[in-house]
C-alpha cells in the first residue's frame, strides 16, 4: 500500500464555488441518472511523480475543468484511510490519501478543452456557497469546515479519519 497525495481546489467566485458533480458507480437506472446516486467533489487529483504539489492542483483542473487557475495558498489538510476491506477491493489505490487542499482563482474566463475527467464526473457547476449545506459533497468534512476554512487566514488541518 502506497499513500496517494491528491491536490484539491477551492475556486470561488462571486459567491459560488466550482465543483464537479459525479454519479457513483451505481448511478444509472434505466439510463437515467438517479438523483440520490449524484454527489459533487472539487476538482484536482492525484500528485504525479516528479509533480510539485501545486503544480498538480493546477494540472488537474485545467482537465477537469477547462479553466486555467493560479494558486493563492494552501488552506487545509486532511487524512483519509480506507479499513473497510469490501470498499477497498473497489479502489486499492486509494486506501490511504492525504488531501492538499488550495485556495484558488480563476486565471482567465477564456475556457479550454476538458482533456480527462475523474471516472464519476458527468460535469462542472458553479455552486452558490450557501447551498453547500443541501448537497453531497465527498469528503463531507469538507462541506463540514468551509466555511471556517474560508473565513480563515490560517491552515486547517481537518483530522484523519478511517472509513
Amino acid at each position: 500500500m502506497s499513500i496517494r497525495n491528491a491536490a484539491k481546489a477551492l475556486i470561488i467566485k462571486d459567491d459560488k464555488i466550482l465543483l464537479n458533480k459525479c454519479k457513483n458507480s451505481t448511478g444509472y437506472y434505466f439510463g437515467e441518472i438517479h438523483p440520490e446516486n449524484l454527489y459533487y467533489d472539487l476538482p484536482g487529483g492525484g500528485q504525479n511523480q516528479y509533480e510539485t504539489i501545486e503544480e498538480a492542483v493546477i494540472r488537474e483542473c485545467l482537465e477537469e475543468t477547462g479553466y486555467s487557475v493560479i494558486v493563492k495558498r494552501l488552506v487545509a489538510l486532511y487524512e483519509e484511510i480506507m479499513v473497510d476491506a469490501e470498499l477497498s477491493k473497489f479502489c486499492p489505490d486509494y486506501v490511504h490519501k492525504i488531501y492538499f487542499i488550495f485556495l484558488c482563482h480563476v486565471e482567465s474566463e477564456d475556457l479550454k478543452s476538458i482533456t480527462e475527467i475523474d471516472i464519476d464526473q458527468i460535469s462542472t457547476e458553479w455552486i452558490n456557497i450557501k447551498e453547500i449545506s443541501s448537497i453531497k459533497l465527498h469528503p463531507s468534512i469538507i462541506k463540514d469546515n468551509l466555511v471556517s476554512i474560508l473565513n480563515s487566514d490560517d491552515l486547517k488541518f481537518m483530522g484523519s479519519r478511517k472509513i
